[in-house]
């Protein structure tokens, strides 16, 4: 099962071209502080900008330099299933250990769609998948008695859950019982999640903190709730800082802050409002993260 602390990781840019010897750079960083996983070209990694080469050359880096010794999840999302298919058969290819998987987006599947979806791609491809629900991205809510009909197919072994609504998250982990990984897709739910029962996040703020999100899951496992709820606080004003404007901007520009990568997106992001930004960096260094 995948769970703990897993990062969302940036993919960094230097002259428009993805950065490598930046991106191992991060992936060392995220391993020495407690990383329970990482996950290339997500959201967080502006997949959608990625060129096919890129996407699966991103993909490749990550495996490389991981080692493992943390797993890799994948992200091969798309909203064509063709697409989709290629993508997470390329990742299983280069030793991934799971794909991470945005439901269809923009052509917005019924329910019966979104199975049919993930079934076909599951039994076409033997690589463990989570299933990733956000609708407030895509437009479509994957309901929960959907995703339990998905959890009985064998390779399908759990869910980055970002509807934002607690009442579903635990009706996931309700339905889908106690052996399909429910993680969260918000960094703010990670400790309600875990209250819940889920089994860890799939994280942005560990881009920049990945040493207090691997705590705050391994004090909730080990028993200690006032550390892990103490680490909740301290995170909160951090979190909110990150998404003050559309992640991944000012995930990148904090990395940037700390002399990690580049700040540099790909449009049609654009960087953060200058007001934004000091903001931004105001919290940065109440943290502790700069100075």
């Amino acid at each position: 099962m995948f769970k703990g602390a897993i990062v969302a990781i940036v993919t960094p840019f230097k002259n428009g071209k993805v950065d490598e010897g930046k991106l191992r750079e991060l992936i060392e960083f995220q391993i020495a502080n407690g990383t329970d996983g990482i996950v290339p070209c997500g959201t967080t990694g502006e997949s959608p900008t990625l060129s096919h080469e890129e996407h699966d050359r991103v993909i490749e880096i990550t495996v490389d330099a991981v080692r493992k010794r943390v797993p890799v999840i994948a992200g091969t999302g798309s909203n064509s299933t063709s697409e989709a298919l290629r993508l997470t058969k390329h990742a299983h290819e280069v030793g991934a250990d799971g794909a991470l998987m945005v439901c269809p987006y923009y052509n917005r599947p019924t329910q019966e769609g979104l199975y049919q979806h993930y079934k076909f791609i599951a039994e076409n491809v033997s690589i463990p998948i989570i299933v990733y629900n956000i609708p407030g991205r895509t437009g479509v809510n994957l309901l929960p008695e959907t995703l339990a009909r998905l959890a009985k197919i064998p390779n399908i072994v759990g869910t980055k859950e970002a509807s934002g609504s607690l009442k579903q998250m635990h009706d996931v982990i309700s339905l889908c019982g106690p052996d399909f990984a429910v993680l969260s897709g918000d960094d703010f739910f990670t400790y309600p999640l875990l209250c819940l029962g889920g089994h860890g996040i799939i994280s942005v703020v560990s881009n920049v903190a990945p040493a207090d999100m691997a705590d705050l899951v391994d004090a909730f496992a080990a028993g200690d709730l006032k550390k892990a709820k103490d680490l909740h606080f301290k995170m909160v004003p951090l979190i909110d800082s990150l998404f003050i404007e559309t992640n991944p901007v000012p995930v990148k520009a904090a990395l940037a802050m700390m002399g990690k990568i580049e700040y540099e997106v790909r449009l049609p992001l654009e960087k953060m409002a200058e007001g934004n930004y000091e903001k931004l960096k105001k919290v940065m260094m109440t943290y502790g993260l700069i100075k």
